[in-house]
């Protein structure tokens, strides 16, 4: 997280409204993807905004959809409360044309009903280059630094649901 003396300007930015999907496969290990436009081998969970009108399942599914390429998935939780992260100084003016200083997000856990073969990140705009299924405690490891205490977060709440 970036304290306001370190922010500069970007605080007074808002936050951009938006989704966030930990998809479990029938072993409960995680669906994680390496972005297209990441230099590094940081990996992520499928997130996007919330177009208007939309509600948060919704953008959730379409998400998933989007960037996953398969709508094979049932929503077993959604967060009770939205989760932000601040972007680092050196992304704020190169992300979302500047507008936003991170996101606030509302997450779901949705169970993946189809197989391996129902995804493709290879969609109308891709987004990942690969992907792979990783276990719940490995997932906050690979993601980029400023979101790894949102993932941690994300990984106790949710974690209840593979002992079921």
């Amino acid at each position: 997280m970036v304290s306001p003396d370190q922010a500069g300007p970007q605080v007074d930015l808002p936050f951009r409204r938006g989704v966030g999907i930990m998809l479990l496969n029938h072993d409960n290990r995680v669906f994680v993807a390496r972005r297209i436009d990441m230099p590094s081998e940081a990996w992520q969970m499928p997130q996007g905004g919330i177009d208007e009108g939309e509600s948060p399942a919704e953008a959730a599914l379409r998400e998933l959809r989007e960037e996953v390429g398969t709508d094979k998935a049932q929503i077993l939780a959604e967060s009770p409360i939205w989760r932000s992260y601040d972007l680092p100084a050196e992304l704020v003016g190169r992300i979302w044309g500047g507008k936003y200083r991170g996101q606030t997000q509302k997450w779901f856990a949705m169970r993946f009903t189809g197989t391996d073969a129902d995804i493709n990140i290879e969609t109308e705009e891709p987004e990942f280059l690969a992907w792979k299924w990783a276990a719940m405690a490995e997932v906050p490891r690979l993601i980029v630094p400023f979101k790894r205490r949102l993932y941690e977060e994300l990984v106790a709440e949710f974690a209840p649901l593979t002992m079921r």
